[in-house]
Protein backbone atom coordinates (compact mmCIF):
# COMPACT_ATOMS: atom_id res chain seq x y z
CA UNK A 1 0.00 0.00 0.00
CA UNK A 2 2.84 2.38 0.84
CA UNK A 3 4.39 1.69 -2.58
CA UNK A 4 1.08 2.32 -4.35
CA UNK A 5 0.54 5.61 -2.51
CA UNK A 6 4.10 6.64 -3.33
CA UNK A 7 3.53 5.93 -7.03
CA UNK A 8 0.24 7.84 -6.98
CA UNK A 9 1.96 10.76 -5.32
CA UNK A 10 4.70 10.77 -7.94
CA UNK A 11 2.10 10.60 -10.72
CA UNK A 12 0.25 13.58 -9.23
CA UNK A 13 3.42 15.65 -8.88
CA UNK A 14 4.55 14.85 -12.43
CA UNK A 15 1.11 15.64 -13.85
CA UNK A 16 0.82 19.00 -12.12
CA UNK A 17 4.44 19.97 -12.66
CA UNK A 18 4.26 19.26 -16.39
CA UNK A 19 0.75 20.57 -17.14
CA UNK A 20 0.34 23.45 -14.71
CA UNK A 21 -3.17 24.53 -13.83
CA UNK A 22 -4.64 22.07 -16.32
CA UNK A 23 -2.79 19.31 -14.46
CA UNK A 24 -4.51 20.41 -11.26
CA UNK A 25 -7.85 20.37 -13.09
CA UNK A 26 -7.17 16.94 -14.58
CA UNK A 27 -5.97 15.40 -11.31
CA UNK A 28 -9.03 16.63 -9.42
CA UNK A 29 -11.33 15.47 -12.23
CA UNK A 30 -9.83 11.98 -11.97
CA UNK A 31 -10.22 12.04 -8.18
CA UNK A 32 -13.90 12.99 -8.48
CA UNK A 33 -14.74 10.41 -11.14
CA UNK A 34 -14.67 7.40 -8.78
CA UNK A 35 -10.91 6.90 -9.24
CA UNK A 36 -9.16 7.13 -5.86
CA UNK A 37 -6.45 9.62 -6.71
CA UNK A 38 -6.04 11.36 -3.33
CA UNK A 39 -6.78 15.06 -3.20
CA UNK A 40 -4.75 15.08 0.04
CA UNK A 41 -1.72 14.88 -2.25
CA UNK A 42 -3.04 16.91 -5.19
CA UNK A 43 -4.05 19.99 -3.24
CA UNK A 44 -1.20 20.38 -0.72
CA UNK A 45 1.31 19.90 -3.55
CA UNK A 46 -0.56 22.58 -5.49
CA UNK A 47 -0.27 24.77 -2.41
CA UNK A 48 3.45 24.11 -2.33
CA UNK A 49 3.68 25.39 -5.90
CA UNK A 50 1.81 28.50 -4.77
CA UNK A 51 4.45 28.83 -2.06
CA UNK A 52 7.24 28.61 -4.63
CA UNK A 53 5.56 31.16 -6.90
CA UNK A 54 4.79 28.76 -9.76
CA UNK A 55 1.04 29.06 -9.13
CA UNK A 56 -1.25 31.74 -7.77
CA UNK A 57 -3.76 30.86 -5.05
CA UNK A 58 -7.06 31.74 -6.71
CA UNK A 59 -6.41 30.34 -10.20
CA UNK A 60 -5.17 27.13 -8.59
CA UNK A 61 -8.27 26.90 -6.39
CA UNK A 62 -10.57 27.56 -9.32
CA UNK A 63 -8.80 24.92 -11.43
CA UNK A 64 -9.10 22.37 -8.62
CA UNK A 65 -12.78 23.15 -8.02
CA UNK A 66 -13.56 23.03 -11.75
CA UNK A 67 -11.84 19.65 -12.00
CA UNK A 68 -13.84 18.41 -9.05
CA UNK A 69 -17.03 19.51 -10.74
CA UNK A 70 -16.10 18.04 -14.13
CA UNK A 71 -15.17 14.64 -12.68
CA UNK A 72 -18.24 14.66 -10.48
CA UNK A 73 -20.48 15.33 -13.46
CA UNK A 74 -18.87 12.49 -15.40
CA UNK A 75 -19.60 10.07 -12.54
CA UNK A 76 -23.08 11.54 -12.15
CA UNK A 77 -24.03 10.94 -15.77
CA UNK A 78 -22.56 7.44 -15.70
CA UNK A 79 -24.91 6.75 -12.82
CA UNK A 80 -27.77 8.65 -14.46
CA UNK A 81 -27.62 6.92 -17.84
CA UNK A 82 -25.98 3.58 -17.07
CA UNK A 83 -26.22 3.01 -13.36
CA UNK A 84 -29.85 1.97 -13.06
CA UNK A 85 -29.82 -0.66 -15.87
CA UNK A 86 -26.52 -1.98 -14.56
CA UNK A 87 -27.89 -2.30 -11.01
CA UNK A 88 -31.10 -3.91 -12.24
CA UNK A 89 -29.18 -6.46 -14.28
CA UNK A 90 -26.21 -7.18 -12.04
CA UNK A 91 -27.16 -5.64 -8.70
CA UNK A 92 -28.18 -8.96 -7.10
CA UNK A 93 -24.54 -9.99 -7.19
CA UNK A 94 -23.88 -7.03 -4.89
CA UNK A 95 -27.00 -7.55 -2.72
CA UNK A 96 -28.71 -4.59 -4.41
CA UNK A 97 -32.23 -5.01 -5.80
CA UNK A 98 -35.04 -2.72 -6.87
CA UNK A 99 -36.05 -2.18 -3.24
CA UNK A 100 -32.61 -0.83 -2.36
CA UNK A 101 -32.61 1.24 -5.54
CA UNK A 102 -35.95 2.79 -4.52
CA UNK A 103 -34.47 3.54 -1.10
CA UNK A 104 -31.58 5.36 -2.78
CA UNK A 105 -34.06 7.39 -4.80
CA UNK A 106 -35.90 8.44 -1.64
CA UNK A 107 -32.64 9.27 0.16
CA UNK A 108 -31.45 11.63 -2.55
CA UNK A 109 -34.87 13.13 -3.19
CA UNK A 110 -35.06 14.13 0.50
CA UNK A 111 -31.43 14.71 1.47
CA UNK A 112 -29.56 14.74 -1.83
CA UNK A 113 -28.23 18.28 -1.49
CA UNK A 114 -26.84 17.66 1.98
CA UNK A 115 -25.47 14.25 0.99
CA UNK A 116 -23.47 15.66 -1.91
CA UNK A 117 -22.43 18.80 -0.02
CA UNK A 118 -20.99 16.95 2.97
CA UNK A 119 -19.68 14.09 0.86
CA UNK A 120 -17.29 16.47 -0.91
CA UNK A 121 -15.28 17.01 2.29
CA UNK A 122 -15.32 13.45 3.64
CA UNK A 123 -12.41 11.10 2.96
CA UNK A 124 -13.31 8.15 0.68
CA UNK A 125 -16.91 9.34 0.29
CA UNK A 126 -16.04 12.36 -1.87
CA UNK A 127 -14.56 10.12 -4.57
CA UNK A 128 -17.77 8.16 -5.11
CA UNK A 129 -20.64 10.44 -4.04
CA UNK A 130 -21.61 11.56 -7.56
CA UNK A 131 -22.37 8.06 -8.84
CA UNK A 132 -25.26 7.31 -6.44
CA UNK A 133 -26.50 10.87 -7.00
CA UNK A 134 -26.81 10.01 -10.68
CA UNK A 135 -28.45 6.66 -10.01
CA UNK A 136 -30.95 8.44 -7.77
CA UNK A 137 -31.48 11.00 -10.58
CA UNK A 138 -30.80 13.95 -8.35
CA UNK A 139 -31.39 17.25 -10.13
CA UNK A 140 -28.14 17.81 -12.08
CA UNK A 141 -28.12 21.57 -11.52
CA UNK A 142 -28.48 21.11 -7.76
CA UNK A 143 -25.84 18.40 -7.84
CA UNK A 144 -23.43 20.70 -9.68
CA UNK A 145 -24.12 23.68 -7.40
CA UNK A 146 -23.67 21.70 -4.20
CA UNK A 147 -20.58 20.02 -5.59
CA UNK A 148 -19.00 23.43 -6.12
CA UNK A 149 -20.14 24.68 -2.70
CA UNK A 150 -18.66 21.63 -1.03
CA UNK A 151 -15.52 21.37 -3.15
CA UNK A 152 -14.41 25.00 -3.20
CA UNK A 153 -13.67 25.41 0.54
CA UNK A 154 -12.05 21.95 0.64
CA UNK A 155 -9.75 22.84 -2.26
CA UNK A 156 -8.99 26.30 -0.89
CA UNK A 157 -8.25 24.96 2.60
CA UNK A 158 -5.83 22.24 1.49
CA UNK A 159 -4.07 24.50 -0.99
CA UNK A 160 -3.55 27.10 1.75
CA UNK A 161 -2.30 24.35 4.07
CA UNK A 162 0.20 23.30 1.41
CA UNK A 163 1.27 26.91 0.92
CA UNK A 164 1.79 27.41 4.67
CA UNK A 165 3.74 24.17 5.06
CA UNK A 166 5.91 24.99 2.07
CA UNK A 167 8.59 22.36 1.56
CA UNK A 168 6.92 20.25 4.27
CA UNK A 169 3.66 20.07 2.29
CA UNK A 170 3.58 16.26 2.45
CA UNK A 171 3.89 16.08 6.25
CA UNK A 172 0.10 15.70 6.61
CA UNK A 173 -0.14 12.59 4.44
CA UNK A 174 0.02 10.15 7.41
CA UNK A 175 -2.84 12.03 9.09
CA UNK A 176 -5.03 11.90 6.00
CA UNK A 177 -4.30 8.21 5.54
CA UNK A 178 -5.55 7.57 9.06
CA UNK A 179 -8.67 9.60 8.35
CA UNK A 180 -9.27 7.63 5.14
CA UNK A 181 -8.82 4.40 7.11
CA UNK A 182 -11.27 5.49 9.80
CA UNK A 183 -13.92 6.49 7.28
CA UNK A 184 -13.34 3.30 5.29
CA UNK A 185 -13.78 1.18 8.42
CA UNK A 186 -17.00 3.05 9.27
CA UNK A 187 -18.33 2.41 5.77
CA UNK A 188 -17.49 -1.29 6.01
CA UNK A 189 -19.14 -1.55 9.43
CA UNK A 190 -22.19 0.27 8.09
CA UNK A 191 -22.41 -2.10 5.14
CA UNK A 192 -22.01 -5.09 7.46
CA UNK A 193 -24.81 -3.82 9.70
CA UNK A 194 -27.06 -3.29 6.69
CA UNK A 195 -26.40 -6.81 5.37
CA UNK A 196 -27.08 -8.38 8.77
CA UNK A 197 -30.26 -6.35 9.19
CA UNK A 198 -31.37 -7.29 5.69
CA UNK A 199 -30.73 -10.99 6.33
CA UNK A 200 -32.64 -10.93 9.62
CA UNK A 201 -35.61 -9.18 8.01
CA UNK A 202 -35.95 -12.11 5.63
CA UNK A 203 -36.07 -14.72 8.40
Amino acid sequence: MEAILSQLGQFVMNLISSMGYFGVFLAMAIESACIPLPSEIILPFTGYLVYTGHFQLWPATIAATAGNLFGGLLAYFVGFWGGRPFIKRYGHYFFIKERELAWTDRLFSKHGELTVLLGRILPVVRTFISLPAGIARMNPVKMAVYTVIGAFPWCLFLIIVGEILGENWDSLKPLFRRLDLIVGICLILGLGYWLIHRKRSRI
